[in-house]
């Protein structure tokens, strides 16, 4: 008897992984992967890979998977969207996937998309803290003293005790809270509806959207974890880097197009910001001529300090577990289903 459904890994996946997929229940799920289709990864839980292209049989076998498969392990392009006429359901290995679903006009049907909500929250709290604590207790200063073989003491300052204010209370938001916590910050969310955070101690207030201004005043450090919405975009822009505390150190772990970035450019100059951590920008790859390069107050990590050596291991635990409730025809049950009414 045939299998009920076919999921088709649309983007590299370690053998391991793909095997635990395989061995969830081989008799109702066909699992396709064919990895020379795949291009060549660059590192672990890379999942675009290097520039490649197929040539004309592989591109029709993979377009002819495409048709088979019910489930993608990841979104397809636009170009191959038209061949999944049996699409059910996506399981994504990021979380803000919300512009490229509308860009798919997946949002306008019946497929469930299910995100990796959740798997990036603590790498990306472990770089907000790298850029502030670098920041705080003056990384670069050291570096220099030590190429100097100079030994002078001097003063410096702590986190202990400083502000945070955190764009967003979801996933990425708690687990940056956890750590700062943990260093002794006081952490002020800003949320969407204050009253639906989780009483759990995390934040030690959360403030409405319509107080942006207002919290940022009070932050030391302010840290975006938001993902691009049509509610979002453009969320910090010129007003919003001047309510900041002069000197403030800033961190963008959400999306590039939530904050201005040419204001933060002049910011960052006239020193109002003293300091940017960014793991995105407005434009990716960031485009060789950005000042943002060569700015002594600005750290950039090409946006993948979110990507980590177990990364694919746990977008697999979310993808089994979903996928049972799948097959058990729960799928209303399902973890990180996205919203698609937030896309608007």
């Amino acid at each position: 008897m045939p299998a009920s459904h076919t999921i088709f890994i649309t983007s590299p996946l370690e053998a391991e992984h793909v095997a635990r997929l395989r061995a969830v229940d081989p008799a109702r799920v066909r699992v396709l992967y064919e990895p020379d289709l795949m291009p060549q990864t660059r590192y672990i839980a890379d999942h675009k890979g290097a520039p490649h292209s197929l040539d004309e049989a592989q591109t029709a076998r993979f377009r002819a998977a495409l048709s088979e498969a019910d489930i993608l392990f990841d979104l397809p392009s636009e170009a191959d969207l038209p061949f999944c006429p049996k699409l059910r359901w996506v399981q994504t290995t990021s979380t803000g996937v919300g512009p490229a679903v509308g860009r798919l006009g997946l949002d306008k049907t019946d497929v469930i998309i299910t995100t990796a909500r959740g798997v990036h929250a603590g790498p990306l709290a472990e770089f907000v803290m790298l850029a502030l604590l670098a920041h705080v207790r003056d990384l670069r200063r050291l570096q220099a003293e030590q190429r100097a073989h100079r030994w002078e003491a001097y003063c410096g300052r702590e986190i202990a005790g400083q502000t945070m204010v955190i764009i967003g209370a979801g996933d990425l938001a708690r687990g940056t809270a956890r750590l700062a916590q943990a260093l002794r910050m006081k952490v002020i969310a800003v949320a969407r509806d204050a009253s639906k955070t989780r009483p759990d101690g995390l934040f030690d207030a959360v403030m409405p959207v319509s107080e942006l201004h207002a919290a940022l005043a009070l932050a030391d450090a302010v840290v975006v974890t938001v993902p691009h919405t049509a509610e979002t975009a453009g969320m910090i822009d010129a007003a919003g880097f001047a309510a900041m505390k002069p000197g403030v150190a800033f961190v963008n772990i959400g999306r590039g197009t939530v904050i201005d970035e040419e204001a933060l450019i002049a910011s960052l100059r006239s020193g109002h910001v003293g300091f940017a951590g960014l793991d995105v920008t407005t434009i990716e790859p960031l485009p060789p001529e950005s000042p943002l390069w060569d700015m002594e107050n600005v750290l950039i990590w090409p946006h993948s300090a979110s990507t980590v050596t177990s990364e694919n291991t746990r977008i697999t635990d979310i993808f089994v577990h979903n996928l049972r409730l799948f097959l058990d025809g729960r799928s209303g049950e399902m973890m990180n289903i996205l919203d698609k009414t937030l896309l608007y």
